[in-house]
């Protein structure tokens, strides 16, 4: 490695909140992490790179933590792989395998793994008080990685120049490679080409649009095919921003479109305000095109979502932190703070007659201690269920299909307190067809003014039927209904006992089509 830790690590303290930490989420061992970097798929092996403090437990020494996994469940924690040191931090970026060996870095029958990320200069750099994109590199499967000579490889003189996306693109403009940046305080994601990923031509920006009142930041670009038909493509961008999203603070929107090898055009029905929601004078057209807009997760703990390279099958796998900048460094865990979401794989699908994206969580098979219990068809008219309880280590996976009836109000109360006056409920209120998370009760909430929250999102039955899916796992709580078209993500921090489940019924009848939780570690 050309950089190292400089500091001697301390010494963490024991684990104080054991009963937080996640069976099947990544989170450090006992440090600070936030946005997942250098996504990419390798010789059988999911690397996740991501921003990580080695010295403590809050934001700082930003550097690139290391994991593997074999299966995006089952994660392991390896030494910090691009360091800080006296002249920079170690921002977001992406990681490619250089299959064509166009960098020179490796062979082509040893490709080399290359990182490019964000260069944020410190005072004792002549580049000081800029966001630059450098290189890194790694030729022995991502393990250990030297920092390139010639860094910076693409500066714009700016201080908020950053986050770069790179993939292969292949197209009718030719073969090259595209790098898609923000400048976060212009609202603006910036492409650019290169044939050697050392030299940079500017190609096109794309923005302000849709939600720009925060910084954008870690965009990504990629293609889909809609329904799974290869002859139908449509580009992807997904834009993260903070504050400003639907929930309050930190999310992630999309556009969907078209991209050229030069510039990405949005759909008319990706834009709800075409010159950005800042132009939007009136608070409440604002709220109402914040709520128009597209976004990946409609909770409040889903920032900075970037994709796997390299992805085996053509796959489309995104990874997202599971925080808000809100409260992020005042999360009541001990000695690590900040986990990421599941894996998601994604599809377009045309949803209203339009493509929309749809999600799916990447889940552990059923194993034998983890074998589902299962209940349906059954008829509940103003009444309760009770499901299995959580279990210490162990995730919890729930998947529903109801049938409305006359129901007014149903759902989930999740890790509830045995008394019952505790627990996070999810709600189906279908008079304005809109699903529910609240967690204003779901445990410890009161460590920061902004962390009690309600959230919700539209959903629409389909032939009268909700489905659900739910992972419950210790401390979070991921939904994604009607398959995925509707996703919502929030942290919840339930103190210990508070492990109850139950289904509700509420001002009506509703038939339980099949209802299925299972146990997973």
């Amino acid at each position: 490695m050309s950089s190292s830790l400089d500091a001697v690590r301390p010494e963490t303290a024991p684990a104080a909140t054991p009963w937080f930490r996640p069976a099947i989420h990544f989170t450090a061992a006992d440090t600070w992490l936030n946005d997942p970097n250098g996504l990419v798929f390798h010789n059988g092996l999911y690397h996740l790179f991501f921003q990580n403090n080695p010295y403590g437990n809050v934001w700082g020494n930003m550097s690139w933590g290391h994991a593997t996994s074999p299966d995006l469940l089952h994660w392991t924690e390896h030494p910090v792989a691009i360091a800080c040191d006296s002249t920079e931090d170690i921002f977001s970026g992406s990681v490619v395998v250089d299959h064509g060996n166009t960098s020179g870095f490796g062979s082509t029958a040893a490709p080399a793994l290359v990182a490019v990320y964000t260069s944020a200069f410190k005072d004792t750099s002549a580049h000081s008080g800029t966001q630059a994109q450098s290189l890194a590199y790694s030729t022995d499967g991502g393990m250990t990685w030297r920092k390139y000579s010639g860094n910076p490889v693409l500066t714009r003189n700016s201080a908020h120049f950053r986050d770069p996306k790179v993939f292969r693109y292949e197209g009718e403009a030719g073969t090259y490679w595209v790098m898609a940046a923000v400048e976060a305080q212009q609202q603006k994601v910036v492409l650019y080409r290169s044939e050697d990923l050392k030299s940079w031509d500017f190609l096109s920006d794309f923005g302000p649009a849709n939600a720009d009142e925060g910084e954008w930041e870690c965009p990504d670009l990629f293609p889909l095919p809609v329904d799974g038909h290869p002859g139908n493509v449509k580009w992807v961008l997904i834009v993260n921003v903070n504050p400003g999203a639907v929930a309050g603070g930190s999310g992630g929107q999309y556009f969907v479109g078209d991209f050229d090898g030069v510039s990405f055009v949005a759909d008319a029905d990706s834009l709800v305000a075409p010159s950005g929601l800042a132009s939007l004078r009136d608070p409440s057209a604002r709220a109402k095109a914040l709520q128009q807009s597209l976004w990946l997760d409609w909770g409040r703990d889903c920032y900075a979502s970037v994709s796997f390279s390299n992805a085996p099958d053509g796959r489309r796998i995104i990874i997202g932190w599971m925080n808000n900048w809100d409260y992020a460094n005042h999360l009541p865990t001990s000695p690590w703070r900040s986990s990421m979401t599941l894996a998601r794989e994604l599809r377009l699908s045309g949803v209203g007659g339009v493509p929309r994206l749809v999600q799916q969580p990447v889940l552990p098979a059923f194993k034998d201690r983890g074998l589902p219990w299962t209940e349906g068809p059954l008829e509940l008219a103003d009444s309760s269920l009770k499901l299995p309880d959580a279990l210490p280590g162990r995730a919890q996976v729930i998947e529903a299909e109801i049938l409305l009836g006359t129901a007014e109000r149903l759902g989930l109360t999740l890790l509830e307190s045995s008394d019952r006056s505790l627990g996070t409920v999810l709600r189906y209120d279908a008079a304005t067809a809109r699903l529910t998370l609240d967690r204003t009760q779901s445990g410890d909430t009161g460590f920061h003014a902004k962390f009690a929250s309600v959230e919700s999102v539209p959903v629409a039955p389909v032939d009268g039927v909700l489905k659900l899916l739910v992972v419950v796992d210790h401390a979070s709580v991921e939904v994604f209904a009607q398959d995925g078209t509707a996703v919502l993500t929030d942290l919840v921090f339930p103190h210990p006992g508070q492990t109850g489940n139950r289904l509700v019924v509420e001002g009506g009848t509703a038939t339980v089509l099949k209802l299925t939780v299972s146990a997973h570690a």
